[in-house]
């Protein structure tokens, strides 16, 4: 492709509104433009990269058995009501009416459709398994779409969906998608980990996440160095401490703490470390237990894990914390003086706080707090369950090590949906009985764009882009200076081109009359992987400049054999 004939748009300055590097260098380089909050028109050069990213997932998708199909964008509100989702999803959901006022919905996912195709046309065991997939686009009205396209509302993802007989054979295609999301990421060049994840909204049993490691990342990560645990923090288990717990040793004594709210304040005021200290955390219980408040007790050092907590029993799911007229009723106090003693609701601990004593906690008065408190005498042993994430240094759940944490992106997700969306929607076969039953089912996603920012964010320097081979928009550009007005640049230039043409190259000739500086700084910014400058003072050496966009510097190298030795770099 000649410059002359495609279209760049490159910005010296990101917009204001970019706020991370992924989103800045992306609109710098004219990959998007914004059209509204989180929906952006993908500009020719980023088209091709995002082309790119979905060859890869194609090729790993088609090879791993699954069967390409496309879905409508627009559903009709008929089959999320019979799944129950209508109404859970919530607002990121947007809704909207036809001229006839009948409900319809755009697309965040394809649960529903898929199963109401595979209902009508799969009928019998002898034609399951199958797996269906496609590439498109959906739409999540995010609250507060940002960070480019890391989170938009209007985003390209890959979703399959795989239906079984049994359990046995969910799980078998559970393990060929954990191995082809590994081969779809290895091809794209990027440093990754698959961890054990929370179903979340999706609803199922065993999920795993696909995570970029990148600083930027907005999920945090626990994983063990010395194997293979990786895990969400949200799901990674906090492991009970081996220790027993002491004998009382200090005196229960209620101390005045004016204006103390927080751990850290308390921590100050009594010149103690956090880690001696106990938070309460008050929640609303289920409806089976009228709503009564449940409070969750957690070093102070330690911060609630909400998934974890949902899922205690009695627990309102979405978990819901106590407003402050409830705890003030339940408790006699606000909240920041809070705590067991004297509570006569039901108590929840955290393993950690198990094994503590003589620590402090709220008193139920205000600015008032106990020194000295202890589980067993002061007030009941209560309920131990994991209510807490993990941190740096906890043992691996594993127990072949200690956890460290790491930033992570999420770009895809996998999912063992059992039989939730086929029970809802009828979707059953029949068994070599004879006999009708409901099919079993996986989701398989990946974002599709989102792996755009997420490799950006991973790839990346003070120049601009620096893409993975198989991503990058063009393997190599020709950069030649003066290419206008020397006609033996123009010449080399040419030839260069063609010679990398014909070998199968994706190549990339910069031939706009524009000032060298510019011209690098373009290409540069672009993140082409690999550049050959030519100019009327090297081809008098007989020499062009080759330069990876990972060199500190560029090599020069003899006219007759530059082809070559970019060949050599790209089938290396």
């Amino acid at each position: 492709m000649r410059a002359s004939q495609f279209f760049l748009s490159t910005l010296k300055e990101a917009p204001s509104d970019a706020e991370i590097v992924s989103h800045k260098l992306m609109m710098r380089a004219g990959l998007i433009k914004r059209l509204a909050g989180g929906i952006y028109t993908w500009m020719p050069l980023g088209l091709r990269v995002l082309r790119k990213v979905e060859a890869v997932v194609r090729e790993e998708m088609n090879r791993s058995g699954a069967i390409e199909l496309l879905m409508p964008a627009v559903q009709p509100a008929e089959l999320w009501q019979e799944s129950g989702r209508w109404d859970f999803y919530g607002p990121e959901l947007l809704r909207f009416k036809d001229r006839h006022a009948r409900d319809f919905v755009v697309g965040p996912t394809h649960e529903e459709v898929i199963t109401d195709v595979v209902r009508k046309e799969l009928r019998s065991y002898r034609q399951l398994p199958r797996h269906f997939y496609q590439i498109q686009m959906k739409f999540r009205d995010e609250i507060r779409p940002r960070f480019g396209v890391m989170r938009g509302r209007e985003f390209v993802m890959k979703d399959g969906y795989s239906f079984h007989t049994s359990f046995e054979d969910l799980q078998r295609e559970y393990g060929n998608m954990y191995d082809t999301y590994h081969r779809i990421f290895q091809r794209l060049g990027l440093k990754f980990r698959a961890v054990a994840a929370d179903t979340g909204s999706i609803g199922g049993t065993g999920s795993h996440e696909f995570h970029v490691i990148a600083e930027t990342g907005e999920d945090d990560i626990a994983y063990c160095p010395d194997s293979d645990f990786a895990a969400n923090v949200e799901l990674a288990e906090a492991l009970a401490p081996s220790v027993a717990r002491p004998a009382p040793a200090a005196e229960l004594t209620k101390v005045h703490t004016p204006g103390v709210k927080t751990i850290e304040e308390l921590a100050a005021f009594l010149k103690i470390p956090a880690s001696q200290t106990v938070k309460a955390v008050v929640v609303e219980g289920d409806e089976a237990s009228g709503g009564k408040p449940v409070l969750f007790l957690l070093r102070g050092d330690h911060e609630l894990n909400e998934v974890k907590a949902q899922k205690i029993s009695g627990v309102k799911n979405p978990l819901t914390f106590a407003t402050p007229a409830a705890i003030l009723a339940a408790f006699g106090a606000n909240p920041g003086s809070l705590g067991p003693v004297g509570f006569a609701g039901r108590v929840v601990m955290d393993r950690s706080v198990a094994v503590m004593a003589d620590f402090v906690v709220g008193a139920n008065a205000d600015d008032h707090h106990y020194t000295g408190a202890n589980i067993g005498r002061d007030f009941p042993e209560t309920e131990v369950a994991d209510l807490r994430n993990v941190v740096a240094g906890d043992p691996s759940p594993d127990g072949k090590g200690s956890l460290e944490i790491c930033r992570g992106i999420e770009v895809g997700h996998i999912f063992q949906l059992r039989t939730k969306y086929a029970e809802a929607l009828n979707c059953k076969f029949l068994n070599e009985q004879g006999k009708e039953q409901i099919m079993e089912m996986g989701c398989y996603g990946i974002g599709v764009s989102r792996i755009l920012g997420a490799a950006i964010e991973q790839n990346n320097d003070a120049r601009g882009i620096i893409w993975p081979q198989a991503m990058a928009p063009f393997e190599v550009s020709i950069v030649p200076m003066g290419y206008a007005k020397s006609e033996a640049v123009r010449d080399a230039a040419n030839a260069l081109y063609q010679q990398l043409q014909a070998a199968g190259i994706d190549v990339f000739l910069d031939d706009r009359d524009e000032r060298p500086g510019s011209l690098l700084a373009d290409n540069e910014l672009i993140g082409m992987p690999h550049r050959v400058v030519i100019g009327d003072r090297s081809l008098k050496e007989g020499v062009v400049e080759y330069q990876g966009r990972r060199d500190a510097e560029a090599t020069k190298v003899a006219v007759a054999d530059v082809a070559a030795l970019v060949l050599g770099k790209l089938r290396g």
